[in-house]
């Protein structure tokens, strides 16, 4: 299993909202795991459309959730991320499109490298209609031929969400170097472009 370096407690990168951010009552937000919360950060925060994303963990029955408990496998949570996200600019059903395109939906016991519980792909909806198009999407991907093998991410009931620390927010801004050489060594990167052909991961 590829082993994540410990990091010590680093100050949070601010980035500039924009201008025209939407208000709170114009928003939505989704919730989807997908393995090292690192990297499933990084093409969401590039989408337009996304207002804010926050990683940190859910689907747990622990009261509370740290990354030390979570990656220990005890709570049940999982890696997660929240996303804060304008409907006008972008829908649910392509906040799914890019989650699809950054993770391994064959893969059952964790994501690539990281195997475990807190690692395993999941989407959580929020009310029935986020499930149905959660799950046309998944059937959609399955029929479309792209894997060989069945797709086994789970469509959950939302849970409550815990951010996580300070230091794993952004982290592909706040120790770069680490980032890239994680992404590459976990599998991931070599995975989306055998599948996706080497086109982005996620829509223009």
């Amino acid at each position: 299993m590829f082993t994540r370096v410990i990091v010590s407690l680093l100050a949070f990168v601010a980035v500039a909202a924009p201008a025209a951010e939407p208000s709170p009552a114009n928003t939505k937000k989704a919730i989807f795991a997908g393995g090292c919360f690192w990297c499933i950060q990084t093409p969401y925060d590039k989408a337009k459309g996304v207002v804010k994303t926050v990683v940190g963990y859910t689907g747990g029955s622990a009261e509370d959730a740290t990354y030390e408990k979570v990656s220990s496998h005890r709570t049940k949570h999982r890696e997660a991320i929240e996303i804060t996200y304008d409907p006008a600019q972008i829908s649910y059903d392509q906040l799914l499109d890019i989650f699809w395109r950054n993770i391994n939906p064959t893969q059952a016991d964790g994501q690539f490298a990281d195997i475990g519980l807190s690692y395993q792909a999941a989407i959580y909806y929020g009310n029935e209609e986020e499930k149905k198009i959660a799950e046309a999407s998944k059937e959609n991907l399955g029929k479309s031929g792209k894997f060989q093998k069945p797709i086994v991410t789970e469509i959950l009931p939302e849970m409550k969400f815990y951010p996580a620390e300070a230091n794993h927010q952004k982290y592909y801004q706040q120790n770069p170097e680490h980032f890239e050489a994680f992404e590459e060594g976990s599998g991931r990167v070599s995975f989306k472009k055998k599948n996706w052909e080497n086109q982005e991961s996620q829509r223009p």
